[in-house]
């Protein structure tokens, strides 16, 4: 698959604790609309420079929380703040609905650190998706996949973060 550098996501303008972790300060247009993101390039130095995603969160509708593959501390991140970040763009051959699948063996936790279950189906409804969470009580339940329940996505240790509304859990019941 070939990558090239895409539309401009934003700018680095500061680091966040002492894991590597960056926050992008996004362009005007996104608000909130962020695409997943498997990988971003930088420019440091002039050029483009391809990373990839370890896992992002949305810390409102401008500012985005991210953390890059190899670089989990401080000192390796610090050269980073003021460096543009752009979207990376693939020419892909699969079906856009086996990305949807991807999210299959995923585990479920809430913002408490609350694990509700893993992923073991993806249901397409018109106009929403459902995940469909095996509990760990043997249960299923629905959660919607929506982007403002979304807090953060970790790929590497395959993990969701959602915010989940009050009265959520007791509809599955």
């Amino acid at each position: 698959m070939a990558y090239s550098a895409g539309i401009l996501l934003g700018k680095i303008i500061k680091s966040y604790g002492f894991d590597g972790a960056l926050t992008i300060k996004t362009e005007t247009g996104f608000e909130g609309n962020i695409p997943e993101m498997e990988s971003v390039f930088l420019e440091t130095d002039g050029k483009l420079v391809p990373f990839l995603v370890s896992s992002y969160e949305f810390v409102d509708n401008s500012l985005i929380r991210v953390t890059f593959d190899g670089y989990d501390s401080l000192g390796k991140v610090r050269g980073f703040i003021g460096s543009k970040v752009f979207l990376t763009s693939a020419i892909k051959t699969e079906d856009p609905e086996d990305d949807l699948n991807r999210l299959k063996g995923y585990r479920i936790s809430t913002t408490c650190n609350d694990h509700l279950g893993t992923i073991s189906e993806i249901i397409e409804n018109p106009g929403q998706i459902l995940l469909d969470v095996q509990t760990p009580r043997d249960e299923k339940i629905l959660i919607p996949f929506h982007q403002d329940l979304i807090v953060r996505i970790d790929k590497r240790r395959k993990v969701i973060t959602m915010d989940l509304p009050e009265g959520l859990m007791e509809i599955n019941e």
